[in-house]
């Protein structure tokens, strides 16, 4: 079994050649993007809608409300399920999610879930008791966590007095749940020219409605829409609850969802497996074919 990644930061394009790709293998889309699985959650997360589908069936959008917690382990699971029925289709693996995306594509660490008698125990200690004892049993740990970061010693004690193993091997430790060899590329446009993309992008979402829907929801769900803490709709909960001008919030949803676009490029940049495409200096007819020949070859 084999699919396509397709990543890179957001507005940058992945949709349009997801689609176009999508049309041209037969195959179903799996979105990766932390933000799109929120039902509700429409103008401001950019979610594609049934008519920009185009009839390809896409995945892992709309999947729970904002008041539910929803982490890269319940998208993992979510998302092995569906390969795992869809081992005779191509899949696409579309989004800017790195976290997401590596979950599926490599699978996550093996450490256990976070037990609360054992935390509660480890948070009424003296932090540097606590970093002691971490030099004593994951002395490798200890070498990478700083000793003023006491909720990160609290995980790696916490992960040792679970399992009797180093938090530093088990958290190394990835487990995969599918079958699928991913062709990995990523999308990429000058820095200036994408940012100019990204404020226009926001101006069109304020357009059509961003502060209707995010009324919306926060008449509905209250202070937890702050807590999923989602570039557009953090920024105008400040804006209702009267801590700033509605200019100065869409000032700053197009700042932040610069400097998001700017720690996409590092995720992925930092992973070496990705093949990068730049849509300044190839067209996207080029990057198209260039890509179902990797595939085809993979």
């Amino acid at each position: 079994m084999k699919g396509i990644v397709i990543a890179g930061p957001t507005g940058v394009g992945k949709t349009e050649l997801s689609i176009k790709l999508a049309k041209a293998l037969n195959a179903e889309i799996v979105s990766a993007d932390s933000a799109q699985v929120y039902i509700g959650m429409d103008i401001g997360t950019a979610k594609i809608g049934e008519q920009e589908m185009d009839g390809v069936v896409h995945h892992m959008i709309d999947i729970v409300e904002p008041i539910k917690k929803y982490s890269v382990g319940d998208y993992q699971r979510s998302v092995d399920d569906i390969l795992k029925k869809s081992e005779d289709k191509n899949i696409l693996l579309v989004g800017g999610t790195g976290l997401y995306i590596d979950s599926v594509a490599r699978g996550l660490s093996a450490l256990p879930e976070s037990d609360l008698k054992i935390r509660e125990k480890l948070m009424a200690e003296d932090g540097e008791k606590l970093f002691k004892t971490l030099c004593e049993v994951d002395p490798e740990s200890a070498e990478s966590i700083h000793p003023n970061n006491k909720r990160r010693v609290e995980r790696a004690l916490e992960v040792f007095y679970q399992t009797g193993e180093k938090f530093s091997v088990l958290s190394k430790k990835n487990i995969k749940g599918n079958n699928f060899k991913f062709l990995k590329v990523a999308l990429e446009r000058d820095r200036d020219y994408l940012y100019e993309r990204i404020n226009k992008r926001v101006e069109i979402m304020m357009e059509n409605g961003l502060l209707e829907e995010v009324t919306s929801l926060y008449q509905k769900y209250g202070e937890t829409l702050r807590k999923i803490n989602i570039i557009g709709y953090t920024e105008i909960v400040d804006y209702l609850e009267g801590k700033i001008s509605l200019d100065v919030a869409k000032e700053l949803i197009q700042k932040n969802s610069r400097n998001y676009a700017k720690r996409q490029f590092t995720w992925f940049k930092n992973d070496h497996e990705y093949i990068w495409y730049d849509l300044d200096k190839m067209t996207e007819k080029e990057i198209f074919l260039d890509i179902l020949e990797r595939f085809n070859r993979l």
